[in-house]
């Protein structure tokens, strides 16, 4: 971990969930690196690596053991938070996808997806968010994806949940910025990993990781060996730019 230089988070405390890993590990130690206490969440006994690394710069709030997808779990796991520390940053990373057709997709997965992903994510922001709109200072940050913007393809649940993140996000956003409190949220596109995920926040191979193995590495996964974006990307920002009257954006 190593310092961001004129920007210090020193005395404020994170919380950051799907922390084993990825991204959610990523932005812990960031945090950390900037001074921040970090309280890490994930769903099992599966946060070691990241706990230590934060215990070892000193950086370590506390870890938190709590399954998204139980509303009364996460509520008793808010408590003990607020009970204990004053919460003045939230990163909402944590997620699962569920892959099929959408016109097999059983319900199940629909509902298991949309509790994670979308419900969790109000539930958290608003437990943690009311003593900072009470102080009139602190932050929520979501990670979206790019299917918050597209439809995505066999990843109906998903796809409709990162929509509700961006559409969340401009809801807190618009009643929380008269009172002091932040709402942003972070669209990633696709990245490499080293090892396939166990259950991962995006598309495999995508970020959010959120409790898969591995690491993000450098070059994005929606590229090809030589760096070109898919045919379908191209073409589609092809016709953007036409549309636009800008240049044509060939092998881009």
């Amino acid at each position: 971990m190593t310092g961001l230089g004129a920007f210090s988070l020193e005395g404020r405390c994170a919380v950051v969930t799907g922390a084993r890993s990825g991204i959610g590990r990523a932005i812990a130690l960031g945090l950390a690196g900037a001074g921040a206490r970090v309280a890490i969440w994930g769903h099992a006994d599966n946060l070691g690596e990241t706990a230590e690394a934060l215990a070892g710069a000193g950086r370590l709030l506390r870890t938190v053991e709590a399954d998204l997808g139980d509303p009364e779990l996460v509520d008793r796991a808010c408590t003990e938070l607020l009970d204990e520390h004053r919460i003045d940053i939230l990163v909402n990373n944590a997620g699962i996808i569920r892959r099929g057709p959408a016109a097999d997709s059983p319900r199940r997965d629909w509902d298991d997806v949309m509790a994670v992903n979308a419900s969790a994510v109000f539930q958290l922001s608003q437990r943690l968010a009311r003593p900072m709109l009470e102080r009139g200072s602190g932050k929520v940050i979501s990670i979206a994806s790019v299917l918050s913007f597209q439809g995505g393809i066999n990843v109906v649940a998903y796809a409709t949940a990162k929509h509700a993140v961006a559409g969340l996000t401009r809801a807190l956003a618009n009643e929380w910025a008269g009172r002091g409190v932040q709402v942003n949220a972070i669209a990633p596109g696709y990245i490499a990993r080293t090892t396939p995920p166990r259950c991962c926040g995006t598309p495999s191979g995508t970020r959010p990781s959120s409790t898969g193995s591995g690491r993000p590495v450098g070059r994005p996964l929606g590229r090809g060996r030589r760096g070109r974006l898919p045919r379908v990307q191209r073409v589609r920002l092809r016709q953007r730019a036409r549309a636009r009257g800008g240049r044509r954006l060939a092998g881009r």
